[in-house]
């Protein structure tokens, strides 16, 4: 597991502010704003001082990376649009890789985005993103240290944790042998051919490639990413296909039976197929990640970018947020707010034995990136 190192946040908390009609002159630290029947954010923060300048967000997230009011579950993009006054508009991209294309065309304009870990540093590298004025955003204090300071953002200056997780593989117990379930060579077990789906972003795929051929994840040696490419190569006559979101439908369908993905994902697919089950192969080693929230270079509303950020991290809004997505809460506030079953479920809250052998991506240099890229869409493509 990487080594974590506190980062120094100069986020200072709001003693009181005054919010403009909704709220009294001064609320007291502590006390809470109704947003709704079902949440509530802390009153101590000017959320209506946006809401006469008919502003417009535009966020770009994961799909299905977001509650969505679905399953009754809380509408988070409403409630905020509710409490501030600001409109939001809401798009997706399925992998870091597309999201990194559409930003670096300069095709389009976003306020918002929430790259994971490794593209935050890319990203901050090529200067794509805009530092963040922690004034607006005081529930930063609420991030537990184990998620700040990690080498891509040092002092978390541009990024702050949205959800952190686990990769490893989903399998499907009905049509799976538990003997063959041993580490990350079920990916290529020919017994279960055109029943294997594999990830389609050449970082996670080749992620799985070095942990299987004992290589660091942050590998630069260009034969040992050729020997990855290889045995990669060597998967694809079992795969399916090569999917991201399209997992879901193919999961809980059983039109797929293995498939390596995100833990946040697995429980939400283990509700509509219990079957399912989640595997990370701790010996040979797994990714750990953050998928943080960031404000671009190019963003047209920063303050009110700031003002989301806020919004999504208040502790009660993250927990039902999460609770919803599966995905774990970087969070320690916001736990008193979560499902007591899912704070015990190793699968989103693994032990500290569990990830001894959890390792992050860094981001690569370009030359890598683009040799990945390149070997990765010979072997999918071929």
């Amino acid at each position: 597991m990487k080594q974590f190192t506190r980062a120094v946040v100069s986020a200072a908390l709001c003693a009181a502010l005054s919010l403009a009609c909704t709220l009294p002159a001064y609320a007291a630290e502590g006390e809470m704003l109704e947003v709704n029947e079902d949440i509530s954010v802390s009153a101590d923060y000017d959320w209506t001082r946006f809401a006469n300048d008919h502003l417009t967000l535009n966020v770009y997230n994961w799909g299905l990376y977001i509650s969505d009011g679905s399953d009754d579950s809380v509408n988070v993009i409403s409630a905020f649009e509710d409490l501030t006054g600001i409109k939001v508009n809401y798009t997706t991209f399925d992998s870091n890789e597309s999201l990194y294309a559409k930003m670096k065309s300069g095709g389009a304009s976003y306020d918002v985005i929430v790259p994971s870990d490794y593209m935050v540093g890319k990203m901050i590298a090529e200067n794509m993103l805009a530092e963040l004025d922690y004034d607006n955003i005081p529930n930063m204090a609420n991030i537990g240290e184990n998620y700040l300071g990690w080498s891509y953002d040092p002092d978390n200056t541009y990024s702050v944790p949205y959800t952190w997780g686990t990769t490893g593989i989903i399998y499907n117990s009905k049509y799976v042998d538990e003997a063959d379930v041993t580490g990350w060579e079920l990916l290529w077990n020919e017994k279960y051919a055109g029943k294997i789906l594999m990830f389609d972003n050449s970082r996670d795929a080749f992620g799985i490639a070095e942990y299987l051929l004992g290589y660091s994840v942050n590998s630069t040696d260009s034969a040992e990413l050729q020997a990855c490419a290889d045995k990669l190569a060597e998967q694809k006559p079992v795969v399916q296909q090569y999917v991201m979101d399209q997992i879901f439908d193919a999961m809980e369908n059983e039109e797929a039976w293995i498939a390596p993905y995100y833990a946040g994902d697995y429980l939400t697919m283990v509700e509509e197929n219990p079957d399912l089950r989640f595997f990370r192969p701790e010996d040979q080693g797994y990714n750990i990640f953050v998928d943080g929230i960031c404000i671009p270079t190019c963003a047209k509303e920063k303050e009110a970018a700031e003002t989301f950020i806020n919004f999504l991290i208040d502790p009660e809004i993250c927990a039902k947020n999460l609770d919803f997505l599966g995905y774990s809460v970087p969070e320690t506030e916001a736990k008193q707010y979560l499902d007591a079953e899912l704070v015990a479920n190793e699968v989103a809250y693994p032990s500290e034995e569990q990830l001894r052998n959890a390792t992050s991506f860094d981001f690569l240099p370009e030359e890598t990136s683009r040799e990945m890229e390149s070997l990765f869409m010979t072997v999918r493509n071929g």
